[in-house]
């Protein structure tokens, strides 16, 4: 029988029916919204990747996109402190035409105690030629490192570690191994604890990502745009204000279909495709180890002089080359840190002469499948931490890890001294030329330490200047007073005011006649610049001496010189960077309001920059792209697209900014190569990188790379490739990109769609596999293979 409806309002039903029927809309509401509007999640919760096979015969979109299904959410999004400004800088960087010259005779230690904790070291000690080297001792031969420290015990016998001794892959392999059977994953980089000063997991949720970095009044639209803009001199894409950090974006994978955030994007884009490029092996008896700006033998044998080092300087071929460097035989994916700061595998850097010329020095050993760096060296005769500990006792005021953070170590070796340095809180830019001594830098670098190739030769080394808070020299073979001074007047030109060069080396403590002459020199001529002599010790138990020597804060001393020689250079004609610039024959004057030393260290990289731009937005960009990267790596970068973090320890940014990319991963056990793009835009962040504590290079990526084939594990580039397609030849970038990335290392690109799907195919005809992540991030991933 029908009830009527008073009846049901008699027996009080309708206020339930009622109730049913509003959650019955609402449910149907939330189903329709979801296939037609974007739905507000965090960023890392939903960037998974559409996948795409490493061969390039494939087109097939991926089987695993980005997942619609609301039924499974992603898991919390780490929060992001934004009051912990980590900059981003973006400018040129170059290297430099005058590498430092190296000394057989000192090499350094390896790292035995090195924190990896905080990754940023670098030891740069090298040997290079030399018309008339400073003399070795060879009557003291340096003893073995008995008094080293060392947090992860040195052993004799390889087999007392877990690596494995089979190749994980043979060169032509399409298939290698993705696991690194070398080291153990679950305890990657290092077993120190993590660096308790800077933190990015643990802060508050507060910052979104605004569409422009420049301008903290923009709108606080919580969006990750699919086509990043901003601003031109900072090279970056998202910037951050101070909302949220939830973003915006399309459950919608990379598939060239519309993407519901930004209609605009992605439309048409395809990233499968493959591009027809008959790639061919290097050829030549130095194919495996080629470095084309350095291995320019034409350029090289036109040379007029070899005197001031010219034929170790970069002579580029033109146009740039399109081979593809082979690996060598028995190549494995490297030792992971920090593992790698003792021993290495033989078969990837398989050069022995420096075991043999080196052999009573204890600067590397070989046995069965590794080289070994048992913490030797010429000057470091009763260990490189003897050595360091000494300097520390005799120069107090030096405070290691303090206020000294950021040393260019001349003539590295195997950068064993920068590579103890590194648990000392100091990053170490070692550098060493592409000379004799076989394959220093590529050591240094397979063992995850800081290094470049350079050598002061007759032009400015790619660093901008008053930058480094120490510079040591052990045994570097450089002949400071050489042509009228020069070189010691370049080491003038990048040491900071108030720095120290430490001169470890004969003439400090020999009597005889020869070595007393190169002393006298050496004291008139930094006299003659303004340099205070701190100290001249001599360490009996290793047989040492060591100078130390300060430069002035104020440049009132230049004007009470008795003879105006050198002169003070002319500024306003001086060019400002040091890319391709000869050597200053001029002393490089200091203003009286000279910015002052950086803030001690950890403070340093979070605290206003001294030389940070003094425009009236310069401070409220350098916070914005701080807050940007800080967040941008925190939510996406480290988990959210793919890269494997456990495998990677050296780290290239092709377009640093502020440096903020590697700032916001100073909790994670990498190192990061700063580079400041030339031609360099104003305002030039380089300083401002140094500021922070640090390092970074000058470098026109339209030219090849001062380093050795296969040395880094990561390379990043944001907001960079629609500038270089204006000026270069992207196959030859993607050639040189090859080159230095490591098999089983990762390419990051942020850029617009227009430019990853002309940068995809590119990749993916040199067989890697190649990731797109919401038409704005491009992870590619190295495979083993080789043209044949």
């Amino acid at each position: 029988m029908a009830i009527s409806m008073p009846s049901i309002l008699k027996e009080r039903k309708y206020p339930f029916i009622f109730i049913f029927f509003l959650l019955l809309v609402f449910v149907t509401f939330l189903l329709v919204s979801d296939s037609q509007s974007p739905i507000l999640i965090a960023t890392s919760n939903l960037l998974r990747p559409q996948t795409f096979s490493s061969n390039p015969s494939s087109s097939s979109e991926s089987s695993n996109p980005l997942s619609s299904d609301l039924k499974n959410p992603s898991a919390s999004n780490p929060s992001i402190d934004s009051s912990i400004p980590f900059s981003s800088d973006p400018r040129t960087s170059s290297d430099s035409g005058t590498p430092l010259s190296s000394d057989p005779d000192n090499p350094p230690t390896s790292n035995a105690t090195s924190d990896s904790s905080i990754p940023f070291s670098s030891d740069p000690k090298s040997s290079s030629e030399s018309s008339t080297p400073l003399s070795s001792d060879p009557g003291d031969p340096p003893t073995s490192n008995a008094t080293s420290d060392s947090s992860i015990p040195f052993s004799s016998d390889p087999e007392s570690f877990s690596e494995s001794s089979a190749p994980l892959s043979s060169p032509d392999s399409k298939n290698p191994p993705a696991s690194n059977a070398t080291g153990d994953g679950s305890i990657p980089f290092s077993s120190d604890p993590p660096n308790p000063f800077v933190s990015n997991s643990s802060s508050e949720s507060t910052v979104p990502f605004s569409k422009d970095p420049k301008s903290p009044e923009a709108s606080l639209q919580p969006e990750i745009s699919s086509s990043p803009v901003g601003n031109a001199s900072l090279g970056r894409g998202i910037s951050s204000s101070n909302d949220s950090a939830t973003t915006n974006i399309s459950s919608n994978p990379s598939t060239g279909t519309v993407d519901n955030a930004n209609p605009a994007a992605g439309a048409g884009a395809n990233y499968n495709e493959v591009a027809d490029i008959e790639w061919e092996a290097c050829k030549g008896e130095v194919a495996v180890d080629y470095i084309p700006c350095l291995d320019n033998w034409k350029a090289i044998k036109a040379l007029r002089s070899r005197r001031h080092m010219e034929h170790r300087e970069r002579h580029c071929p033109d146009p740039s080359p399109r081979c593809l460097v082979p690996l060598p035989e028995g190549y494995k994916i490297p030792v992971l840190w920090p593992k790698s700061r003792d021993m290495i595998w033989y078969n990837n850097v398989p050069h022995p002469k420096l075991v043999e010329y080196k052999k009573d020095q204890r600067w590397v050993m070989k046995k069965g499948e590794y080289f070994y760096f048992p913490g030797g060296g010429t000057q470091f005769r009763n260990g490189v931490n003897f050595y360091i500990n000494s300097i520390e006792k005799t120069l107090p005021g030096i405070e290691w890890g303090k206020k000294t953070r950021v040393i260019l170590d001349v003539g590295c070796g195997v950068a064993s001294f920068g590579g103890a340095l590194l648990g000392r809180n100091i990053i170490t830019m070692s550098l060493a030329p592409k000379d004799e001594h076989e394959a220093q830098i590529q050591f240094a670098l397979e063992r995850g330490i800081p290094a470049v190739l350079s050598v002061i030769g007759t032009r400015r080394l790619p660093f901008p200047d008053n930058s480094f808070d120490l510079i040591h020299c052990a045994r570097c073979r450089v002949h400071w007073n050489a042509d009228g001074g020069k070189p010691m007047l370049e080491l003038n030109r990048i040491l900071r005011p108030g720095g120290y060069f430490i001169w470890s080396a004969t003439p400090v403590y020999k009597k005889d006649d020869w070595h007393k002459k190169i002393w006298r020199s050496i004291v008139a001529l930094t006299e003659t610049i303004c340099w205070t002599q701190v100290t001249r010790s001599f360490f009996r138990s290793s047989h040492i001496g060591v100078a130390i020597f300060q430069k002035p804060v104020s440049p009132s001393c230049y004007h009470t010189r008795k003879e105006n020689k050198p002169p003070l250079c002319d500024m306003s004609s001086r060019p400002n960077n040091s890319w391709y610039v000869p050597l200053d024959s001029c002393l490089v004057p200091l203003q009286d309001d000279a910015p002052k030393w950086p803030s001690a260290w950890p403070e340093r990289l979070t605290d206003k920059p001294p030389r940070l731009p003094s425009e009236p937005d310069g401070e409220e960009m350098y916070k914005g792209d701080t807050r940007h990267w800080s967040a941008l790596v925190s939510e996406v970068y480290l988990g959210g697209l793919g890269v494997n973090w456990s495998s990677v320890r050296n780290v290239l940014d092709m377009n640093a900014g502020y440096g903020g990319f590697a700032a916001a991963l100073i909790n994670v056990p990498v190192w990061v190569m700063n580079v400041v793009p030339v031609p360099v835009q104003e305002p030039d962040a380089l300083p401002v990188i140094y500021d922070r504590g640090l390092i970074g290079i000058y470098h026109d990526w339209c030219e090849s790379f001062n380093t050795y084939p296969r040395t880094y594990d990561l390379l990043h580039a944001s907001s960079l490739f629609g500038k270089l397609t204006k000026r270069c030849d992207v196959i030859e970038v993607a050639a040189e990109m090859d080159r230095i990335l490591r098999p089983g290392g990762y390419l990051v690109v942020q850029d617009s769609t227009e430019v990853l799907t002309e940068v995809s195919p590119i990749l993916r005809s040199l067989h890697w596999s190649v990731n797109v992540y919401q038409d704005q991030f491009l992870v590619g991933k190295k495979d083993f293979w080789r043209p044949a």
